[in-house]
């Protein structure tokens, strides 16, 4: 892409790349990754990162106050990519204590049980309706145990609860189990490794007041990350100034895409890779190939401002 992106930078007079943006620009358009600590409630911790940055702030997959690990918020517009992230595979280490000794290998093939879709009732203690419903674990696996005690790596479908796992792996091996302590490593794209406590935040900001941002900079994610798990549709300025305005794109605003099906929930990026809008296709990438003009995706939600692309219909 890049020979490119060469080529649309000397032909676009309009956007900006999401690396270029000043740092006042990348305030208000920007995710940041934090490490969530043991005790406050994820509401909380966003209030305090609402409070520090002076702008509104939203968290995404909500962690109970004693779990803690990546905890993804939006700062400014990009609240309006947060809530994509509710959906997204998470990943966790969680210590657990079975009540009664088992055998490793029993462990081994019980878990085997677990992978795959499984049903579960949120706990008592949760904020949703207690159904029975379904979630899919894609992986889980031990890392490490003792006579009693169990660390379990798990990739998983979000609104899984780990703690009723727990419970119900201690049942299918003939005694109670429960959740000792629990991390979430990753949710979406988003690492352990990309997460900041708030004091080195709170730091950064103390720096960026007096006169030196790059520290600050270099934490402030461009929302775009979390669009990439959506296929990308790049569009011409005009059309993006269209659907910033409301319209649903059209075909002949399309300059590239990748595959994608009937349905499917896309990504719409400027010729300068700045998120646009996410959108539900009309049609599948191929039927879209052959298109001369009509609707091609309905535009569900914009992260823009209106007037930063020409306002141009035809």
């Amino acid at each position: 892409m890049d020979h490119i992106r060469e080529k649309v930078n000397t032909l676009s007079e309009w956007g900006k790349y999401p690396h270029e943006r000043s740092i006042d620009e990348a305030l208000k358009r920007s995710l940041i990754i934090i490490d969530k600590p043991a005790g406050p409630t994820s509401h909380q911790v966003s209030a305090w990162v609402q409070e520090l940055f002076d702008c509104k702030a939203g968290h995404s997959g909500t962690l109970d106050p004693q779990v803690t690990g990546v905890l993804p918020m939006g700062l400014g517009y990009s609240v309006r990519v947060i809530d994509l992230l509710h959906n997204v595979p998470k990943e966790y280490i969680a210590a657990m204590h079975f009540h009664s000794n088992v055998d490793l290998s029993q462990v081994k093939e019980i878990l085997k049980g677990f992978q795959g879709e499984i049903y579960q009732t949120p706990p008592l203690r949760s904020g949703v309706k207690k159904e029975r419903r379904v979630r899919t674990i894609y992986e889980i696996e031990i890392l490490d145990h003792t006579r009693r005690d169990y660390l379990l790596f798990v990739r998983c479908e979000s609104g899984t609860y780990i703690r009723t796992l727990c419970k119900d792996i201690g049942k299918a091996a003939g005694t109670r189990g429960h959740m000792m302590d629990l991390r979430r490593t990753k949710s979406g794209v988003f690492l352990e490794e990309e997460s900041l406590i708030l004091q080195d935040i709170k730091d950064a900001l103390l720096s960026y007041n007096d006169g030196d941002s790059n520290e600050l900079m270099e934490m402030l994610i461009p929302y775009e990350r979390a669009l990439e798990v959506f296929p990308k549709l790049r569009i011409k300025d005009n059309a993006a100034g269209s659907v910033l305005n409301g319209a649903d794109l059209a075909a002949p605003g399309i300059l590239e895409m990748e595959d994608f099906a009937r349905n499917d929930t896309v990504s719409i990026v400027s010729t300068k890779d700045e998120g646009i809008a996410i959108g539900k296709a009309i049609f599948s990438a191929e039927d879209v190939m052959d298109m001369e003009e009509g609707l091609v995706v309905k535009t569900d939600r914009v992260f823009h401002p209106a007037g930063e692309y020409p306002k141009k219909w035809k």
